[in-house]
């Protein structure tokens, strides 16, 4: 532990230490020092290039043990990832969040510990060129199972305190299910207010509420910037656009193959494809989810209507429920999921993983996109390096499982399923409240987006906007 980390778990006056997720955009996790207590925000996974993610994921700069409290925005891995971790090196107390965010948490990190034993035991087997080139996993899902009995859930608008000096309420951020921006109020040497937003989510995004609107004004706000340079297409168009392209598709007795993140874009896109065969924009079609995770992910998502925006909870009060129970059909066995190579119907996948960088979209993709029939609809972001921008780009040929195939199938890019806030939707959220803070963070960003959000708040009023760097500590004065 630095001589800086030291002070900082030492000092009586409060303070935050950015650790994770500052100068990137994954491992979120900050630090607050404040009367006696220290609370971390968030404990995200690193994801990146395997030595610098195995350092930085085992690294918590102070000790576990000396951590009081955890409040958690979210499920998603680069929020929550490393818990199991921190419980394991010696963190005991309480980890608050949302209902929904306790139970997306229990199936997301007990895949999480799958993927990190699965991957160790791979290297180790087929790359570790000696012992001392072995890894060990992360963590195990006995692990995962310790850190839950941790958890505390607590409602939206609920105060509770941490201590006799701070008080915490979670308020909706909009972003996925159970997600929380999280109002932190110091009552000593003298009052201060702190928001960490978490990830923000958009206004008019199906299934769940808006953020909350206004925000409550603070002294200091903590702000994701991950598309604060851009803007989104309209949320409200991506039903029809969908529909039309499946329908199409259908018409030319093809198959679509839609790879999607397992919790939040799976379930939008399943909303949007029942809705849509109600109103009779979309002919019916066999619809399946080929994926566990998102099976899972789903049934979370069936448990928590209180999440629901108005819209999908009419739906839900008229349908019983708004994820296809007749429509759709969940695959969880793997021989019904290699049966689906052998349909010649026209039909519908959705699987994971999102950036078709693992999981069963891989044996769909090869199977399907030889042939000019079949469409690969891709609704989300796709990163540099990754076997999904490479279907973007339509590569004249895709290595899938070290083979080489043909991109013969159509390819659709639909722009408007982002679950993250855009620069219009942080412009909305901020302004009532930019020009009264003491100081802004930018986080949950690098290059242009940090960028973008300082300069967005700067000239909605807020003087003070930094952009630390992992490690920063800053006074809250």
């Amino acid at each position: 532990m630095s001589e800086a980390t030291q002070q900082f778990c030492t000092q009586e006056d409060p303070a935050l230490m950015f650790y994770g997720a500052a100068g990137t955009v994954t491992g979120s996790m900050h630090i607050l020092r404040a009367d006696g207590k220290t609370v971390a925000m968030d404990c995200g996974l690193y994801q990146g290039r395997r030595a610098e993610a195995i350092r930085r994921n085992n690294d918590f700069a102070f000790p576990a043990k000396d951590l009081d409290a955890l409040l958690l925005s979210h499920a998603h891995i680069d929020h929550s990832g490393r818990i199991p971790l921190l419980s394991k090196k010696g963190f005991g107390g309480p980890i608050y969040t949302t209902p929904a965010t306790t139970d997306l948490c229990e199936i997301m990190l007990a895949d999480s510990a799958h993927i990190q034993e699965e991957d160790a035991r791979y290297w180790n087997k087929k790359r570790a060129k000696c012992k001392a080139d072995e890894i060990e996993a992360l963590y195990t899902g006995e692990d995962v199972k310790a850190a839950l009995k941790q958890f505390q859930a607590v409602d939206l608008k609920a105060p509770f305190r941490i201590g006799d000096g701070i008080e915490v309420t979670f308020l909706e951020a909009g972003h996925i299910l159970g997600s929380a921006c999280v109002l932190v109020e110091i009552s000593k040497p003298e009052p201060r207010k702190i928001l960490f937003t978490g990830d923000l989510g958009r206004f008019h995004i199906p299934i769940l509420r808006d953020p909350i609107n206004p925000l409550p004004q603070v002294d200091y706000l903590i702000t994701e910037s991950t598309y604060a340079d851009r803007r989104h297409n309209n949320p409200t168009d991506m039903k029809e656009k969908l529909a039309w392209i499946v329908n199409q598709t259908h018409k030319e007795g093809g198959k679509v193959i839609i790879p999607a993140f397992s919790v939040g874009r799976t379930q939008t896109v399943v909303y949007y494809l029942v809705q849509a065969i109600k109103e009779g924009l979309l002919d019916p079609i066999p619809i399946f989810v080929d994926s566990p995770l998102s099976t899972n992910a789903t049934e979370v998502f069936k448990k928590h209507p209180e999440c629901y925006d108005e819209e999908a909870r009419d739906f839900w009060m008229q349908e019983g429920d708004i994820f296809g129970k007749a429509e759709v059909k969940y695959i969880t066995d793997v021989a019904e999921s290699k049966a689906l190579n052998y349909r010649n119907d026209s039909h519908v996948i959705i699987a994971s993983s999102g950036m078709c960088e693992a999981g069963r979209v891989l044996h769909h993709l090869k199977n399907n996109v030889t042939d000019e029939k079949n469409t690969v609809i891709i609704v989300g972001f796709m990163a540099q390096h990754t076997l999904g921008r490479r279907i973007i780009e339509r590569r004249k040929e895709l290595k899938i499982y070290g083979r080489m195939y043909p991109l013969m199938a159509r390819v659709e890019k639909l722009n408007g399923f982002s679950a993250h806030a855009d620069a219009v939707d942080f412009e909305t959220l901020f302004a009532p409240i930019a020009p009264k803070l003491r100081g802004a963070f930018v986080v949950h960003g690098e290059d242009r987006q940090p960028i973008a959000m300082k300069k967005m708040l700067n000239r909605l009023g807020c003087k003070n906007v930094y952009t630390p760097k992992s490690g920063d500590i800053i006074p809250l004065t």
